[in-house]
């Protein structure tokens, strides 16, 4: 017997005029204080255009990003190696490193870096190496003398470095524990070792985990170094901008310049992670549900 014909459905559209109407008003505003802006006495764009570019800004932007790339090489070698020593089972290494994340999380930045730039005061010179037995008075090893002002930018690496450590440690950590175990166990029986398993099978995987936090706590860390103020003679692209300010009495334009070059780092940066999450998701595929 022929089926009855169905009436077809016309699907209308839902309204939404209320999300439409809070839209226009959030583009108006934004034109608007645009428009102000550009006509402002205050933010003197005369000058903005001056020191845009000038000589110390730029040299000033190179510094920011030398403690930026330093500061987070040192701690992404020490957050893989206190992550490990959290998953090592002696209790010795699981206690330093559980220590170490304490302390490090747990105090201000900015507090840490006030104390490493007093080191100095403290300690006169730091001694690495080996004590000649022997010789009381010969020493196998070199001095660091902390009085140097050539030696404070590496104690401003030293200071944003530890601090991040502490923060990539527990980054790599959820990296490697959410590749499943199994994959080592499976690895184990096929007879590789533990860093081929580690290179081949764990890290690539976790990669894809660890890589969009880090990212943002590289990004972090170049607006962090504006706080290396509290090393005394390290000029950073902040401190820079802000003696220009203080000889000319005009602050605004020059904050205007430091936060410019701020966003031109770290637009590069969100893009170079954009193809590393790309590259390193390759191959991973959301698992879809299948229904009869």
């Amino acid at each position: 017997m022929p089926q009855p014909k169905k009436d077809s459905i016309e699907a209308v559209p839902l309204r939404h005029p209320y999300r439409v109407a809070v839209a226009l008003f959030l583009v108006l505003s934004g034109v608007a204080f645009v428009i102000d802006a550009a006509h402002r006495s205050a933010y003197d764009w005369k000058a903005f255009g001056k020191y845009l570019f000038d000589r110390r800004v730029i040299k000033s932007a190179g510094v920011t990003l030398e403690l930026t790339v330093a500061a987070m090489f040192f701690a992404f070698i020490l957050g893989i190696a206190f992550a490990v020593m959290r998953r090592s089972p002696n209790p010795i290494f699981q206690s330093i490193s559980w220590l170490f994340i304490w302390v490090f999380r747990g105090t201000p930045v900015y507090v840490q870096l006030v104390f490493w730039g007093l080191l100095s005061t403290i300690y006169h010179s730091i001694f690495i190496g080996i004590p000649d037995l022997h010789y009381h008075h010969f020493y196998l090893g070199v001095h660091i003398a902390l009085s140097q002002n050539t030696s404070l930018f590496w104690i401003a690496v030293v200071g944003l470095s530890l601090n991040e450590a502490a923060y990539m440690a527990e980054i790599v950590r959820a990296g490697l524990l959410a590749v499943d175990s199994g994959q080592e166990e499976a690895a184990a029986s096929l007879g590789m070792s533990w860093w081929t398993t580690m290179r081949y099978i764990v890290i690539p995987q976790a990669m894809r985990i660890i890589i969009p936090p880090s990212g943002n706590e590289i990004i972090s860390m170049l607006k962090t170094t504006s706080l290396v103020t509290a090393v005394p003679l390290v000029t950073d692209l902040y401190a820079r901008t802000r003696d220009i300010s203080d000889e000319t009495y005009n602050p605004i334009p020059l904050l205007l310049v430091a936060c410019t070059w701020y966003l031109f780092f770290t637009t590069i940066l969100m893009v170079g992670q954009y193809f590393l999450e790309k590259r390193f998701a390759r191959g991973h595929r959301p698992m879809i549900a299948m229904s009869s």
